[in-house]
């Protein structure tokens, strides 16, 4: 029987509870917990948990995961409703909340300490806006698509899992997309089947970004210390993910061969990626600066410390902010991982290069992935069809020659003219 209470529920109103929390663990075996409203851990999570490890998934998608899930929990905390009791209404109506639903407003943890600021929302640019310098659009008050896909897919897993286990529900709440129906070729249609869920939004195609070389000038230009620039060289030359490149130690950079040594993040692999003449110069500039400060030496250290005392190895929340920093002052919203993108097109439109080299450099499992890199990016394209308008200027201004056997004088007669 089908449920006629929807209108019964506000979503428009409703606000996300913030009672539960993810914290993170110093136990390798569960580096996350997710805890309910009473501070108590919940299970249905962790075994999912355990899961994503025994299947080789790092730390960091375990966050995410769990960011989510925690997000879910307090949607049905919210409602009054049990994790395994919850019906395709209730999965239906958290994505159509978290199409209206505003961000939640955080206060920075230095105003929370300090009590400052506490009851004021966190000011956030109108979703679409285009970055002048990037040409990036600055994250909006709602949920991105690109986040409520993510959420999408890892709550259908989650209940995928239990379904298995016989621990869950009976039917996934988040159930798969529906097949298409088959239609000739010459109604219009093509036979397909849509991939992943049936309330997982569509996401648009967008080339990857890459930073032009006079915006990675000007990006190099505003750094202040050599660290940063060495980081910076690093993560255009070698194309490591920025995670990556901060898992180097200090016995794994070879100048002479022009190899530095990261941890793969998917793979867990160790892999030497050679890099540009120039990041291992500055990389040699910060190191005597380290070492005169105090920064501990040994090539079982970490290669990238913090600039001031206690001195702890670099971590990827401080490069971001050290990037956020640049920014600013640039007025820009460049991203670690624009660094990777622009190695990456550098390299595969290089006719030099091989497209499994630049594969192998990456760490992509598979070439499809490195291909997204062959064709232009956004402002090539919009050079190149800045380079159009003008040549068809010129066209319109090149006067008509008459055909042979045709008098000029008399067309001009015929037809008339601009005199």
């Amino acid at each position: 029987m089908l449920e006629t209470d929807d209108a019964a529920r506000d979503l428009a109103g409703f606000v996300l509870p913030e009672p539960g929390e993810l914290i993170e663990t110093k136990d390798p075996q569960r580096p996350y917990v997710l805890l309910d409203a009473e501070g108590a851990i919940v299970v249905p999570v962790e075994a999912f948990f355990a899961e994503l490890q025994a299947n080789s998934r790092p730390a960091t998608t375990i966050r995410s995961y769990g960011m989510d899930l925690l997000r879910w929990w307090r949607f049905l905390s919210g409602w009054g409703v049990v994790w395994d009791r919850v019906s395709r209404r209730d999965a239906r109506d958290f994505a159509r909340w978290m199409q209206i639903a505003p961000k939640a407003s955080r206060v920075h943890w230095r105003h929370r300490a300090s009590g400052e600021g506490a009851s004021e929302p966190v000011k956030r640019p109108a979703a679409g806006v285009p970055n002048p310098v990037t040409g990036r659009a600055a994250p909006g008050r709602l949920y991105s698509a690109s986040t409520r896909v993510h959420c999408e897919t890892v709550l259908r897993s989650f209940y995928a899992f239990h379904l298995e286990e016989g621990t869950g529900p009976i039917i996934n709440p988040f159930p798969p997309a529906r097949e298409r129906r088959r239609l000739p070729t010459a109604a219009g249609r093509t036979a397909r089947q849509t991939a992943g869920g049936r309330y997982r939004p569509s996401l648009p195609q967008r080339l990857p970004r890459r930073l032009p070389d006079d915006c990675f000038n000007e990006l190099f230009a505003a750094l202040r210390y050599n660290r940063d620039r060495a980081l910076l060289a690093f993560w255009v030359s070698n194309g490591a993910r920025a995670s990556e490149l901060l898992t180097s130690r200090q016995r794994d950079p070879l100048p002479g061969e022009q190899l530095l040594g990261v941890v793969r993040k998917g793979t867990k692999a160790f892999q030497q990626l050679p890099s540009s003449p120039d990041a291992f110069v500055w990389l040699r500039l910060y190191q005597e600066e380290a070492w005169r400060a105090g920064v501990p030496r040994g090539g079982h250290q970490a290669l990238w410390w913090t600039l001031r005392r206690p001195f702890r190895p670099l971590t990827y929340h401080a490069a971001r902010a050290m990037l956020n920093r640049a920014n600013a002052l640039l007025g820009a919203n460049w991203t670690l991982h624009d660094l990777r993108h622009t190695a990456a097109y550098r390299m595969a439109r290089d006719p030099g290069l091989a497209l499994t080299d630049v594969q192998w450099v990456l760490g992509h499992a598979h070439l499809s992935t490195t291909q997204i890199y062959l064709p232009a990016g956004r402002d090539e394209i919009i050079e190149a069809v800045r380079a159009h308008h003008q040549r068809q200027t010129r066209l319109e201004h090149v006067p008509a020659v008459p055909a042979p056997g045709y008098r000029a004088e008399s067309l001009h007669d015929l037809f008339g003219g601009a005199r």
